[in-house]
């Protein structure tokens, strides 16, 4: 999901740029903040997936950091 925004992004950056050079600067405007909140979505996705893990691991009450400082310690 996140390499589908994460390429939406760049293309409406592309678009945002011929906007742009064309002479139609309210059409580039529009097209960059969209490109911006795909882009945003893009990054918004894997750090919601990332607290998800990390929120279970603290409810299990062991991380992995915690399981190799155990194998260290025997």
């Amino acid at each position: 999901m996140e390499r589908l925004f994460q390429f939406l992004a760049v293309g409406l950056a592309g678009v945002a740029a011929y906007f742009l050079i064309s002479g139609k600067p309210d059409a580039a405007f529009v097209t960059a903040v969209l490109g911006a909140v795909a882009f945003f979505l893009g990054i918004r996705f894997p750090m919601k997936e990332r607290n998800r893990v990390l929120k279970t691991e603290r409810e299990d009450g062991s991380t992995a950091d915690d399981d190799q400082d155990a194998d260290t310690r025997t």
